[in-house]
């Protein structure tokens, strides 16, 4: 009877475990795992290059400075000319209105380096042994040209420069004086050149003008 029982119990544990069995190999497979992919997007930044607008400078001023009336820029080929780099002179214009004479204001570059000058120079009769100013500064001709004129070394701009006579007016209004030379402010410049030229009679009132100015050009200049 014992051994009846055994067999019996064993059989029964293998059935269950068939039953089992079965009914995992019949699952759906809702309850397992589902696997997923998953793509990373990685952005790229790219970079854009702005141009930074140019920013020029021009000088100011008339009779003590001279008269940068421009973008007074600086160029590709050099600076502006500044006062230690420039000598002056003077060269015969194209001659005069009656009473009145023209001619040529001169400024070299002495320099190794090119160098611009752009605008009008600021003019004036200086006497006395001193260099002292006489009368009114130059009054600026604003109609001649006024573009930036580059200046290689030991090249020239030029200056027209109208001179009335003093004789022109009388002498009570004009108080007349001889005059030493001229000095001369190069345009965007706050120190000056000494011209000397002993041909001329300025007036010592303030109220005379007998100078007149053009632009630089690179010459002829057309007084």
């Amino acid at each position: 009877m014992k051994t009846t029982t055994m067999v019996l119990t064993s059989a029964t544990a293998l059935a269950a475990v068939i039953a089992l069995t079965g009914c995992a190999g019949s699952d759906s497979g809702s309850d397992r795992p589902t696997v997923t992919a998953t793509r990373t997007a990685t952005a790229t930044t790219t970079t854009t290059a702005t141009a930074s607008p140019s920013v020029t400078a021009g000088g100011s001023g008339t009779g003590g400075s001279g008269t940068g009336d421009s973008d007074g820029s600086t160029s590709a080929a050099g600076g502006r000319c500044t006062t230690d780099q420039l000598s002056g002179g003077t060269a015969e214009g194209t001659g005069g209105a009656a009473g009145s004479v023209g001619i040529v204001l001169t400024l070299t570059n002495t320099g190794t380096t090119p160098c611009t000058l752009q605008g009008w120079p600021g003019v004036s009769f200086v006497g006395g042994g001193d260099g002292e100013q006489i009368g009114a500064p130059a009054e600026l001709d604003r109609t001649s040209e006024h573009d930036t004129v580059t200046l290689g070394p030991g090249a020239q701009g030029q200056v027209a420069l109208k001179i009335t006579q003093a004789a022109a007016y009388d002498a009570a209004e004009c108080s007349p004086q001889p005059a030493d030379g001229f000095r001369v402010y190069p345009p965007g410049s706050k120190t000056s050149l000494f011209i000397k030229d002993t041909a001329y009679t300025a007036c010592a009132s303030g109220t005379v003008h007998l100078l007149t100015t053009g632009a630089v050009v690179v010459g002829p200049a057309h007084p």
